[in-house]
């Protein structure tokens, strides 16, 4: 091993020698591994007290930041004239790198977001509960607390603008029923330009940006400009989508003194391991949204708030930025982070901590809610800690799984052969964290089915990176599973132990299976399943990982297979391989579509020529 693959931890002297070059100045500090990768960004008033808290014994650290801390083999710094450039310039890298330790807010899949995917010439809008960076023109607005109200006011917002109402056109040279009926102008056939369609997407984006009382006003002078000029249909329009988005705003009426000024409340409920934040969104005296976070509770709750605040605000728009932001606790730099929302707004932002009267009742309400949804979490979290107890005494772990992962295959009879893997993270599922995998052993075919075979290639290809880079850590990497669930009998788990045996992992992995007739959990080397209950917590935990894996699984097959369904009749056509296939399918949408086309049709199609095009024609149309 170099010395710059050493980690620091294990060289103290290096370690010293570079903690002693960092100047007690504000600036950035970067974080990287043996690979060179950069795994944090942090900013501090004095960097050399800051980055050498890391390293002291004493320092009460949470697991995460003690894992990454296990991991750091370099350190670098940035230096800048004040604490503010550190912070934008923090969150400018953040954003610019997305470090895996820098992750304070946790993406769990409870709260929805919205996306708007102004990166495409027609932006489309939906709900998702992941959010991805994708690319950088999106923009993702949330997380929301309640599910249902988003989908009732994505609804209303297509009613009351014409947006395109489906993923994929219906047909291929016409619109659809939605174009007739006014509801969307036309995009699948560019019956609008792209310039006027992103006009009225950027009125929708409004709505999610807690802005609905600025457009209904801006609507008001359209609308009274439209009757001036006798454009009476016009107008009536407008006036529809006006009484649609009041209908909107009819939500509950927070009561302060000045209903004029657009401000954010936030304020937290914390246990020991985490913080249920809730920030209230309040424009005009309306609560028009209520925003959800998790994080960490391994700081003061006023860092806290500060770190969701700077979060939340980095990649917020200018007009999104309230004036006056309620927090529940003193913010440790809540200056800096005012002077730079107002250098941002272009007006004063001022963050308070207010102690008395409405502002500090309306305070007391926000964490009323974070409270309640503490306490619904704690309460499933016992039910999840019960279970993990259960599980580790089950199969004698040394501690409770905090990652659990499951395996399955799917296939009829060999053909589109797929396997699933998930993750249940403390108990429950950690999508961000699932995969698929398409079998690629060429013994698993049609008619030839190897359920033992999938699961060793599987298992192969989701640990291989470790027998390929030596220098990466097993134990105490967030990506190293607890425990690894395989849904089959003795055969399956033999199949999976093999394997890794081979790859000289087994030592540090627990791997078990589960048999579903009768629910039984083997274990390597075992001839009899152990002695359990179906219903006690443990064996109902790993019995949820396994449904999940079947469900995920089979959702995934089924997908390939109406995939091959789609192509199956043009794999009879010469000439036509998989990569025209797609490029038929792509332009005509599906193969009744193509069958339809003429000639001249079929030729418009990249890569097909008329040659091609009329053997196609030919093939759909025998003499």
């Amino acid at each position: 091993m170099t010395q710059a693959a050493q980690t620091l931890v294990k060289d103290t002297e290096r370690l010293e020698s570079r903690l002693a070059e960092i100047p007690p100045e504000p600036g950035v500090y970067f974080m990287r591994d043996a690979g060179d990768r950069i795994i944090y960004i942090g900013k501090s008033r004095k960097l050399r007290s800051r980055v050498r808290s890391y390293f002291r014994d004493g320092y009460n650290k949470s697991d995460r930041i003690a894992t990454m801390v296990k991991q750091v083999a370099e350190i670098e710094f940035i230096v800048t004239d004040t604490e503010a450039e550190a912070l934008a310039l923090e969150a400018n890298l953040i954003k610019q790198h997305q470090p895996y330790f820098n992750v304070l807010l946790k993406d769990d899949k409870k709260y929805p977001y919205v996306c708007i995917t102004w990166s495409e010439d027609y932006p489309r809008i939906f709900i998702t509960r992941k959010r991805q960076l994708g690319k950088e023109k999106d923009k993702f607005y949330g997380p929301y607390t309640d599910a249902g109200l988003l989908r009732e006011i994505l609804r209303i917002s297509k009613r009351i603008f014409a947006l395109r109402q489906r993923p994929q056109p219906l047909f291929k040279d016409r619109p659809c029923l939605n174009y007739d009926m006014g509801r969307c102008p036309g995009v699948c056939q560019q019956l609008i330009t792209p310039e006027e369609y992103r006009k009225t997407v950027q009125k929708v984006a409004m709505v999610f940006q807690g802005r609905t009382q600025e457009l209904i006003e801006i609507l008001t002078q359209q609308m009274a400009k439209a009757a001036e000029a006798l454009n009476f249909e016009s107008a009536a329009r407008i006036r529809d989508q006006i009484a649609g988005l009041k209908s909107l705003t009819a939500q509950q009426k927070v009561s302060l003194p000045d209903d004029t000024v657009s401000r954010d409340a936030i304020a937290l409920a914390a246990d020991e391991q985490l913080a249920y934040i809730q920030l209230f969104q309040i424009r005009a005296g309306q609560l028009v949204g209520r925003l959800a976070f998790v994080a960490d509770a391994h700081a003061e709750p006023g860092a806290i708030l500060q770190r969701v605040l700077e979060e939340h605000y980095q990649t917020a728009d200018a007009v999104e930025i309230p004036i006056e932001i309620l927090v529940q606790h003193e913010l440790p730099q809540g200056e800096i982070l005012a002077d730079v929302l107002t250098q941002r707004k272009g007006r004063k932002v001022t963050i308070l901590a207010p102690q008395r009267q409405t502002k500090a009742e309306l305070i007391e309400m926000v964490e009323r809610n974070a409270q309640y949804e503490l306490q619904r979490m704690q309460k499933l979290g016992d039910r999840n800690q019960q279970a993990m107890q259960d599980l580790a005494a089950i199969v004698d772990l040394p501690d409770l799984p905090h990652r659990i992962e499951g395996y399955d295959i799917s296939h009829i009879q060999g053909s589109n052969a797929v396997a699933s893997q998930v993750v249940f993270i403390d108990g429950l599922p950690a999508k961000q964290h699932y995969r698929h995998y398409k079998i690629k052993n060429p013994t698993v075919t049609a008619g030839h089915s190897d359920d033992f075979a999938s699961l060793a290639e599987v298992i192969q290809r989701r640990f291989r990176k470790y027998i390929e880079d030596p220098q990466l850590q097993r134990l105490g990497n967030p990506d190293w599973p607890d425990l690894v669930m395989i849904d089959g009998g003795k055969g399956q788990l033999s199949s999976v132990v093999a394997i890794l045996q081979e790859m000289n992992l087994l030592e540090d992995l627990r791997v078990v299976s589960l048999a579903k007739r009768r629910e039984e959990i083997f274990l390597p080397g075992e001839s009899l399943p152990l002695e359990t209950e179906a219903e006690q917590p443990g064996v109902q935990l790993l019995r949820r990982l396994r449904d999940e894996a079947h469900r995920f699984a089979v959702t995934f097959h089924r997908q390939q297979r109406s995939d091959k369904l789609k192509r199956s009749r043009l794999d009879e056509i010469p000439g036509l391989g998989h990569h025209r296939q797609k490029l038929l399918l792509g332009h005509f949408r599906s193969v009744d579509y193509i069958r339809q086309a003429t000639p001249a049709q079929l030729a418009e199609v990249p890569s097909i020529g008329p040659r091609l095009a009329q053997e196609i024609y030919d093939y759909f149309h025998p003499a």
